[in-house]
């Protein structure tokens, strides 16, 4: 059997490599905006749909809403994402976010208020974020495959953990800064800042240089070199699937990456948290929001200075049992400080996970299929966040709020240990 480790590749020990590339800031710079203006949008909608309806199951129904089209789409947008310019599908992506955060600022003003039902303006939200699903089916691969078309091969690593800490300390950003606006300004300007924001993300992206879809030569003995033909939609698609699960560490990757926060989304309770049971207010959810956020950026950060050097395989794994202890204390704890320290050790945690299995992606999928493989990653995290919000929602309802994280947080642990034993792939898995 062939090896999944990745081939040697000479790696740089500058930690700032990639991001003396100006293309690769501009990209990194659009990205951490763009990201920020969407975690300010979760908190806001979470905060705001939990007071308008005071059903946690409504918290659910979002993650519902966006997770249905991303995971219907995600396969042919990987394929459009492999064909297409990458860079002017990011920008169309992220100005169809600009139209959502500003319906979404009309629905919060007071002439909705007077006009709408409660349950009328929770519908609408709905189906913003059905919209907003369809975008992010395109939008997130579009983010991942670009980096190897700006960087070389032997900075991928670096990158990588880069890319994974701009998008760490932009959600740390776009929750606590998300918080503040609600209890300073209130939701509506909060929902105009954020447009703000996200038009700022379309001018950095768009100083990016066009991105064409990555050719693969093949032999010809009557012209020589020549490009292979365009593969129809379907079996570019199943062509993306099949590399997915022949490769057994990127499998495993994904799979523990989506089942660990299916099961430990503690964080889309966390507007019942602050609200009914540890009684902070907006500025407290903002805060408890953003505290994963927090410890990731802080190890992604560390781990950039200091990057793993052997059993990264193994240390994910651990890392995700760790994670799924700290939603069980996040569960039983009535104390704010206590909260907040385990989700940010959450965090710290989650981050080794991310980094180990964003540089795996990178490492191991050839260029022609970044696209295709990146929508298959989007749709295992789509599965864990969005699905994972809607699964909390449910098991809100039916066990309870606290109980249900509990079991969540259970619930991983046996993830981790059913994958220790039956992905020896991913634990012997080094780069």
């Amino acid at each position: 059997m062939a090896s999944t480790n990745p081939p040697e590749v000479q790696i740089t020990n500058d930690p700032f490599a990639a991001v003396r590339i100006p293309e690769y800031r501009n990209l990194m710079i659009g990205r951490f905006t763009f990201v920020a203006a969407m975690r300010m949008i979760t908190t806001v909608v979470g905060w705001w749909i939990y007071q308008l309806t005071k059903d946690p199951l409504a918290i659910g129904l979002i993650g519902l809403s966006e997770v249905v089209p991303a995971l219907s789409l995600a396969l042919y947008s990987g394929h459009r994402v492999d064909i297409k310019d990458k860079r002017k599908l990011i920008l169309q992506g992220i100005c169809g976010y600009l139209i959502a955060a500003l319906t979404l600022f009309t629905l919060s003003t007071n002439e909705a208020q007077e006009f709408l039902h409660t349950r009328h303006i929770a519908w609408f939200i709905y189906g913003v974020f059905f919209f907003t699903g369809i975008l992010r089916s395109f939008v997130g691969p579009c983010f991942s495959a670009m980096i190897a078309t700006i960087v070389p091969r032997n900075l991928l690593q670096n990158a990588t953990t880069w890319n994974q800490a701009t998008w760490l300390s932009a959600s740390v950003t776009g929750h606590a800064i998300g918080g503040f606006l609600i209890a300073l300004v209130g939701i509506s300007t909060t929902l105009l800042v954020i447009s703000s924001i996200i038009f700022i993300s379309i001018i950095f992206l768009f100083q990016l240089k066009p991105k064409p879809p990555f050719q693969v030569p093949v032999e010809s003995s009557e012209i020589g070199l020549t490009q292979a033909p365009e593969k129809k939609t379907w079996e570019s698609i199943r062509e993306g699937l099949a590399f997915v699960f022949r490769t057994k560490a990127l499998l495993a990757a994904m799979a523990l990456d989506m089942f660990a926060v299916l099961f430990g989304g503690a964080v889309a309770m966390i507007p019942v948290f602050a609200s009914d049971i540890l009684k902070i207010g907006p500025k407290g959810f903002g805060w408890l929001n953003a505290a994963t956020d927090i410890g990731a950026i802080f190890i992604v950060v560390l781990l950039t200075l200091r990057p793993m050097k052997k059993a990264q395989g193994r240390k994910m794994l651990l890392a995700v049992a760790g994670f799924g202890t700290c939603i069980i204390l996040f569960g039983f704890s009535k104390i704010f400080w206590l909260s907040f320290f385990v989700l940010i050790l959450a965090g710290m945690l989650d981050g080794v996970s991310v980094v180990v299995r964003g540089t795996v992606m990178q490492l191991l999928t050839p260029d022609h299929m970044r696209g295709r493989v990146s929508s298959v990653s989007s749709m295992f995290v789509l599965s864990s966040n969005e699905l994972g919000q809607f699964e909390s929602g449910v098991m809100s309802r039916a066990l309870g709020v606290i109980p249900s994280v509990i079991f969540g947080g259970g619930m991983t642990l046996a993830v981790v240990i059913t994958t220790w034993f039956k992905a020896p792939a991913l634990r012997k898995f080094e780069y």
